[in-house]
């Protein structure tokens, strides 16, 4: 009798002899956030993320959100994850500028790219990979895990009509926009979504820009500032990462990276395409509650992106990553706008 290689498999797999393929470590995975899961699109994104993560895994990757101050405060996560106190965190790059301004650069770019155009760069361009050669040495990995389009520039109390009628203003701002705005002469503080309602009611600050139309309707700043202005010259994208320990990132199987890049990628699709839908009618419901929208003169604006471009040559002579970092997505945009300038409509 002919004997098969399937025949002694399956009779030495009987034996005990042969096992089953071991399966990768479950990993349990505590993700605080800089937003709130409550928080439209910002925070609600998080969540989602998880929320997939957890069924697509099968349970071999578990992901707990946790709002801000569940586990830390709002803006320490970038410490934690280094040091391997929480395994990982969802916030925004820009809230670590201090850090390293180059990080910056990872968040949102003052009359920088469209959504589009900054996740080609991060995807298919050098982005991600020079956004890691800053991370991986503080022991952390980060990956694009969500994005939004255009923010407003600004909520105010009062019309401001004039270049001169910022000076003085105590103003939350984020990222490399503040930097302009203090050349401005406002004054910027750099405060979490949930402290901004309060500063405002309270007069620590006389106005505020944070995101998008509808997240922005969901913190309530439309009840005590008025005006809303147009267009976020300094945002005019933003991406949110997630942040995952190094050592915690490298334990993980080659199908549970797969799992949380993927989850990654579909939270980017369906978050973009929801600011997309969302905003139109967040805008009519705000002015029906007596906001007046204002688009900021041209003049206005070249003004804002000449003092762009001088703050962004100082920051390359003071930083190496910055200089890199910044070089490497001019080029980028120099050849994507050959595209852009005969594809698009003006």
């Amino acid at each position: 009798m002919k004997i098969t290689s399937r025949a002694i498999t399956a009779a030495a797999m009987l034996a005990g002899v042969v096992a089953a393929p071991a399966s990768a470590e479950e990993i349990k995975i505590n993700m605080p956030s800089t937003f709130a899961g409550s928080l439209t699109q910002l925070g609600t994104a998080g969540v989602r993320f998880a929320d997939t993560v957890n069924l697509i895994s099968g349970g071999d990757i578990e992901v707990k959100f946790y709002d801000p101050n569940a586990l830390i405060p709002a803006l320490e996560i970038y410490d934690n994850v280094s040091t391997g106190a929480v395994d990982a965190g969802w916030s925004t790059s820009g809230y670590w500028g201090a850090k390293n301004s180059a990080l910056n650069l990872f968040a949102a770019v003052p009359f920088g790219p469209g959504p589009g155009e900054y996740l080609a760069w991060m995807w298919n361009g050098d982005g991600e990979k020079l956004m890691n050669e800053i991370y991986h040495p503080v022991g952390i990995h980060a990956q694009v895990c969500g994005i939004v389009s255009p923010e407003t520039s600004g909520w105010f109390k009062e019309e401001i009509n004039s270049a001169e009628d910022l000076a003085g203003l105590k103003m939350r701002f984020y990222g490399l926009g503040a930097l302009v705005m203090q050349k401005m002469g406002v004054d910027t503080q750099l405060l979490a979504g949930g402290d901004i309602y309060p500063a405002l009611e309270r007069g620590t600050i006389d106005a505020t820009e944070f995101s998008m139309p509808a997240i922005d309707q969901n913190l309530g700043f439309y009840n005590l500032a008025k005006h809303n202005y147009f267009p976020g010259w300094h945002q005019q994208s933003t991406i949110q990462e997630l942040l995952v320990n190094k050592d915690v990132w490298d334990g993980m199987s080659d199908q549970q990276r797969a799992v949380i890049t993927t989850a990654c990628r579909a939270t980017v699709a369906t978050q973009l395409a929801e600011g997309e839908a969302i905003q139109g009618k967040a805008l009519l419901e705000m002015r029906a509650e007596g906001v007046t929208t204002h688009r900021w003169p041209d003049e206005f604006l070249d003004t804002l992106e000449a003092e762009w471009d001088g703050i962004a040559v100082e920051m390359a002579a003071e930083n190496p990553d910055f200089a890199r970092v910044w070089e490497n997505l001019q080029a980028f945009r120099a050849e994507y706008a050959v595209w852009k300038n005969l594809a698009y409509l003006d």
